[in-house]
Formats: C-alpha cells, sequence, structure tokens
C-alpha cells in the first residue's frame, strides 16, 4: 500500500513538471511581467538614508543617590538620607519619550538643510517636500477630491494658512499628519541586558536625517535632564531661601551680643552678666541652625548635580554615504519569485478553473 501511494505521488510529481514544460512560455512571460513590475516599483519607492546614534547612557540617580546619602551621613544628616528617592523614569522608557508629542513637537522648528541646498528651513516645511511612490497619488484621489468640494460648497479658509502657529492642544488635520509622519521616521531601540541605547532617524535627505539625530539626541538628553532635576532644583531653591533667613538670623544675633557687650564693658553687675549668656546662647542656637540649614542646602545641590544623565555616545551621528532602502535587487528578485509562483498556481489550476467557468 505504502509502495503504491509512493508511486501515485511520483506520477502526480512528475505530471506537474511536464505541464510546467509544457506551459514554459506562459511562465516566461508571467516571471517576465513580475520581473517588469519589480523594477517599476524598486525605482518607483524614494531613496532613504538612516541614520543610527548608539548611546551609553548613565542615569546618574544611582550613583547621586548614593553621594548624597554618603554626604548626609557624614555630616552627620543620616534622616536626610532616607528621603533621598530614585525617580520612576528610566532608559526603558525612551522608546515611548521619543515617540511622544511634546518630545516631537520641540523638533518640528529645527533648522534643516539638504545635501544639495544652501538654504536651511525648518523640519516642518521640509516634511512637505518629501516624496511618495506614485501610487500614494492615486490612492489620494478621492479624499482629495471630498476636499475639494468641501472647500467649493462651504468656501472656507484652510486652518493651516490661518494658523501660523502650532498649539500643541489644537493641532490641525496638517500638523496631525506631519506629526505622525515625524513618529514614524524617529525611533529608539533598547538592548535591555546593556541599556544601551539606539537612535535611528531615517529621512529621505542624509544630512537632514543626521541633523535630526543629533537633534534627538540633544533634546533627549534636556527632556530626561529636565525631568529628573526638577524637584532637586525645587528643594534647593527653598533651601537657598531658607539659609539666607537663618544666616541674617545668625548675623542679627552677633550684632546685638557685639552692641551689648560693648555697651556694658567693665560692668559686673549680675543682670549685665545674665543677659549677656542669653544673648550668647542664642547666637550659638542660630548659629548651629544656620550650619544644619547650609549643610542640608550642599547636600541638596549634590543631588541636583548627580541626578544629571550623562549620555556617552558610542557611535556619534554621521552623514550616511548610501541609501538604506529601498533595496532594489531585493525587491526585484521577490518580484520575480512572485511572479513564478502566480504562474505555477495558474497552469495548474487557475487555467482550467478559467475555463470551466467561461463553458459553465
Amino acid at each position: 500500500m505504502e509502495r503504491s501511494e509512493q508511486e501515485i505521488i511520483k506520477i502526480d510529481f512528475t505530471a506537474i513538471v511536464k505541464r510546467l514544460l509544457l506551459k514554459r512560455k506562459v511562465l516566461y512571460k508571467i516571471i517576465g511581467i513580475g520581473s517588469i513590475l519589480g523594477l517599476v516599483v524598486a525605482f518607483s519607492i524614494p531613496k532613504t538614508y538612516q541614520v543610527k546614534v548608539t548611546l551609553s547612557p548613565e542615569s546618574g540617580k544611582a550613583g547621586g543617590n548614593n553621594m548624597a546619602a554618603g554626604m548626609a551621613s557624614m555630616l552627620g544628616l543620616g534622616g536626610l538620607s532616607a528621603g533621598i528617592e530614585q525617580d520612576a523614569l528610566n532608559v526603558t522608557l525612551f522608546p515611548e519619550i521619543i515617540k511622544s508629542s511634546p518630545f516631537l513637537l520641540e523638533i518640528f522648528n529645527v533648522r534643516v538643510k539638504t545635501l544639495d541646498d544652501v538654504r536651511s528651513e525648518s523640519l516642518i516645511d521640509y516634511i512637505d517636500t518629501q516624496k511618495s511612490p506614485w501610487w500614494n497619488y492615486i490612492m489620494r484621489i478621492p479624499s482629495l477630491a471630498i476636499s475639494g468640494v468641501k472647500s467649493l460648497l462651504f468656501e472656507t479658509e484652510s486652518q493651516d494658512s490661518v494658523q501660523s502657529s502650532i498649539n500643541p492642544f489644537h493641532l490641525t488635520p496638517k500638523q496631525e499628519g506631519k506629526l505622525n509622519f515625524l513618529r514614524g521616521a524617529l525611533k529608539a531601540e533598547i538592548d535591555k541586558k546593556s541599556e544601551m541605547t539606539t537612535i535611528i532617524v531615517t529621512f529621505q535627505d542624509p544630512l537632514v536625517a543626521a541633523i535630526v539625530a543629533d537633534t534627538a539626541v540633544a533634546k533627549l538628553q534636556e527632556y530626561i535632564t529636565n525631568y529628573r532635576i526638577k524637584k532637586a532644583k525645587e528643594d534647593c531653591e527653598y533651601l537657598e531661601k531658607l539659609c539666607n533667613e537663618r544666616k541674617q538670623e545668625y548675623y542679627d544675633a552677633q550684632m546685638r551680643y557685639a552692641k551689648f557687650m560693648d555697651a556694658n564693658r567693665g560692668m559686673s553687675l549680675e543682670s549685665v552678666k545674665i543677659e549677656s549668656e542669653r544673648l550668647q546662647n542664642a547666637t550659638s542656637i542660630t548659629n548651629q541652625v544656620y550650619s544644619q540649614v547650609e549643610t542640608q542646602l550642599q547636600v541638596a545641590r549634590a543631588k541636583v548635580q548627580e541626578a544629571k544623565p550623562v549620555f556617552a555616545v558610542v557611535e556619534p551621528a554621521t552623514v550616511p554615504l548610501h541609501a538604506s532602502s529601498p533595496n532594489k535587487p531585493l525587491i526585484f528578485i521577490a518580484f520575480i519569485f512572485l511572479g513564478f509562483m502566480v504562474g505555477v498556481l495558474w497552469i495548474l489550476w487557475g487555467e482550467d478553473l478559467w475555463h470551466n467557468i467561461h463553458k459553465g
């Protein structure tokens, strides 16, 4: 039984090969059509250039907290070290930050320059010059027609022509489209083991891609820094104000004690002695309070400094020499293979099905 099945399978396979050989001209034609389509598609897709920036982020929060806690302990403020907290922001959130609307809107106004043009323009204006494959324009015809009819019927002035500035709380449809385009052009990848961050920027001009990549790294550094040191700065500003107040109180107490001693020099009255001791104690107390607040201020300043993240740029942004896409040979081979598969399916099943439909 098994031998019989093997013979049937062998006969069927042989018949398939014979049929394909008999219809090889049809197969060649379909493969030829596929190769032509592959060439058309490969040369219709605009070139894009990709820039990768590899970062080794040192968040500073662990080292900063340890340093601040160590300083607090050394200065006798052990209770203060308990209040030193780690923030919730870590490198795993970098991809979300890169694609967030506030982050992208800050990049909109960056001045960029193309490789073959001496003039510079804002990134939001450069996005208008991006090319698309010809089939994208065909697919947009219905929406363009609807927009044209609406403009004729309602005769409303375009919001984008009226609104010169961007309102983050109320973007126009065109601005939202540009924001989504930029969101697709930027991304960040994280190696969870090494915490290495790779910023990837893709544009149709190599110089623009390099400029945007360099700007994105700087903005990310600024964004993370502002996030982490905001609370530490607020604490530092409060302690600076408090330290100045306690300093003035100490100076005032010193002055009162000095004036009292000058006014009662050479007097041995008991009341003078008691008042002298009281003023001296008050001066000592204000000095202790001032010293403690000043120490807390130094710890707070250490927290601000150490909370600043530092990105060690392992691979900086450089202008790419070669396009990253489209991969024309791969597209061409893929369409040839697709043509071959379509040809085989047509010869084995499609042709018979077509004849049966027409006979019926």
